[in-house]
């Protein structure tokens, strides 16, 4: 009588069996852990943030929460910059370059300064500067 061959049928793999699979080294699972947590941290915020700006049925018995969503806004803007999305506010005036201020609107802002008040205005354009309390060495070239 020949003796059957019972072939194993292989297990059948889940998602995370499959992932797990195909990921080579730790660095690559944790940086999959750490986008899912990102993830879940956006979905978390984006949820109470929309909660805090709707008001639900009475039906579904859950109380009205009055809540500052300044913090759950900030913990959403920073999740979303850690994904490379970042958020402005418009003014309607696109010469400002993305939020800074042209160097037009700065001269304004300077002239009105210094008929407004007697000070000095030190506007410095190139960096870095250093500020310190020691005498210059003999060594140090300064330029005029």
């Amino acid at each position: 009588m020949p003796e059957e061959v019972k072939k194993e049928e292989p297990k059948k793999k889940g998602p995370i069996g499959k992932l797990k699979e195909k990921l080579e080294d730790a660095d690559e699972e944790l940086m999959i852990l750490s986008t899912f947590v990102r993830l879940g941290i956006l979905v978390w915020s984006g949820g109470i943030l929309t909660l805090a700006y709707i008001k639900l049925p009475p039906a579904l018995g859950i109380p009205e929460q009055k809540l500052d969503p300044t913090f759950i806004a900030s913990v959403f803007t920073g999740v979303l910059a850690t994904f490379g999305v970042q958020t402005t506010k418009k003014n309607g005036d696109k010469s400002s370059g993305g939020g800074g201020i042209t160097k037009e609107q700065m001269e304004r802002l300077i002239e009105k300064a210094a008929q407004t008040a007697p000070s000095q205005t030190i506007r410095i354009e190139q960096t870095p500067v250093h500020i310190t309390s020691t005498p210059p060495k003999s060594e140090d070239k300064y330029e005029m």
